[in-house]
């Protein structure tokens, strides 16, 4: 029996790799991972033995028939996958194949009294759920930075080579085109200034750009209503968006709904500016300021340069 940790993307495998450490030195397991280049890496990250096969670009079939024969070669009891856009397509559909029980989006998870227990945010992030699964395997996905990877280890593993038949896929892809992509890295980023709805109009949003520059170069997020409703910017933060976890997380203009707070709860300190004293972003807030933004940002932008 063992741990298999599979994600497409690379940082977030490592990121899982480190938890099934963690996991298998309390279960006495050993950890595999599933994964296509550079198995030497993985091992570095923790891995004991990597299954190596090659996946090539995404097709929900081949990547199913894939992962179904690690399950069987490295005998997974436990199974740590990515809750990436793939990773969410391929997870119920690993579960239904193997009958066994599927606990997403978790941000937790321990192993005590001889059973895994996870955490994960539920009903829009207004409470937090401990489970456990009487399956096994049973299969449990992470987001990015749910969990803090291990610096690179000087350590030995074995690498099997993973051969495996896919049905034919029952999608045809036509065409391929890029997405235009945002200069914003809100999952990765230390510092992070969000604007809300107590912005009046897009173009006022320069001031947090003033702000983000005083600040050495902060990334810029925002609320759902910012985004998916005015158009005003590309990726908002909440937990139907980015979740984050930066040093410092500051608020400018936003309420405080539970579906935001849910993608910021890991931000290890939290300024807010909103001029209501009753909004709900305050109640979350290591520091506060009470006041309108439009005052109170360019006065905060001159202190910082004058600090500089």
């Amino acid at each position: 029996m063992s741990i298999l940790v599979f994600s497409e993307d690379r940082e977030l495998a490592y990121q899982l790799l480190a938890k099934a450490s963690e996991l298998a030195e309390k279960m006495s397991k050993k950890v595999y991972c599933l994964a296509s280049e550079t198995p030497e890496d993985y091992i570095k990250q923790g891995a004991d033995k990597v299954l190596q096969s090659e996946l090539g670009d995404f097709a929900l079939e081949s990547y199913r028939a894939a992962l179904l024969k690690a399950v069987e070669a490295s005998d997974a009891e436990l199974i740590l996958m990515g809750a990436t856009k793939r990773g969410k397509e391929l997870a119920p559909r690993i579960a239904a194949a193997l009958n066994a029980g599927c606990m997403t989006e978790c941000n937790k998870v321990d192993y005590i009294d001889g059973e895994v227990v996870i955490e994960r945010l539920t009903y829009g992030g207004s409470t937090i759920a401990k489970e456990t699964s009487t399956s096994k395997p049973t299969i449990i996905t992470a987001a990015p930075r749910s969990f803090d990877k291990l610096e690179p280890q000087d350590k030995t593993g074995e690498v099997i080579k993973l051969e495996f038949e896919a049905s034919e896929p029952k999608v045809k892809v036509l065409e391929t085109r890029e997405k235009p992509k945002g200069t914003q890295d809100l999952e990765n980023a230390d510092i992070i200034v969000s604007a809300g709805r107590g912005f009046k109009a897009k173009e006022d949003l320069a001031i947090l750009e003033e702000l983000a520059e005083a600040l050495g170069g902060a990334a810029i997020g925002c609320t759902r209503p910012i985004s998916a409703d005015l158009g005003w910017m590309d990726d908002w933060v909440g937990i139907s968006g980015k979740k984050v976890k930066p040093s410092l997380y500051m608020t400018c203009g936003v309420s405080g709904q539970i579906q935001h707070v849910a993608g910021i709860r890991d931000s290890k300190i939290i300024v807010s500016i909103n001029n209501d004293e009753g909004a709900g972003i305050h109640g979350v807030s290591d520091y506060s300021i009470v006041g309108d933004i439009y005052e109170v940002l360019p006065a905060l932008i001159k202190a910082l340069k004058e600090k500089a």
